[in-house]
């Protein structure tokens, strides 16, 4: 396996299609825009800082996910998770659709350059284009 993986940013970057500046607008559009479930959930009024806190420092010992720690302590319930990550999934913005909202790339750009990039990623090429 390619020890090096070329993320979508950066193959349109050195295609010269994007700059860093739209990598970084990008990157803090999905920040902002891709709500954790701990964040969901405190929004829908289910759980508090301190339980997110909670949740965290367990997290980090136990290496599990949010949602099956907050289960196990008993912070909210599995049909909670279960709704947070429909959510979730739905409102998910991925960084192609990310630069589109900002004007950085077209629809019909990002499909022609997804394609290729998935063409890039099958074969295992690496991206020998330099910046313009």
């Amino acid at each position: 396996m390619n020890e090096h993986i070329l993320l979508f940013g950066q193959f349109l970057y050195r295609k010269g299609v994007i700059s860093r500046i739209d990598i970084f607008k990008a990157c803090q559009y999905q920040r902002e825009n891709n709500l954790k479930i701990g964040q969901l959930a405190k929004r829908k009024g289910w759980i508090t800082d301190e339980d997110i806190e909670r949740i965290l420092v367990i997290q980090e010992e136990t290496r599990e996910k949010f949602g099956e720690v907050a289960v196990n302590e008993k912070i909210l319930q599995q049909n909670q998770i279960d709704e947070l990550i429909r959510e979730q999934k739905d409102t998910y913005t991925l960084f192609g659709e990310a630069l589109v909202k900002l004007g950085s790339l077209s629809t019909a750009d990002l499909m022609k350059y997804l394609k290729e990039y998935s063409r890039l990623k099958i074969t295992g090429e690496e991206a020998s284009e330099s910046t313009t």
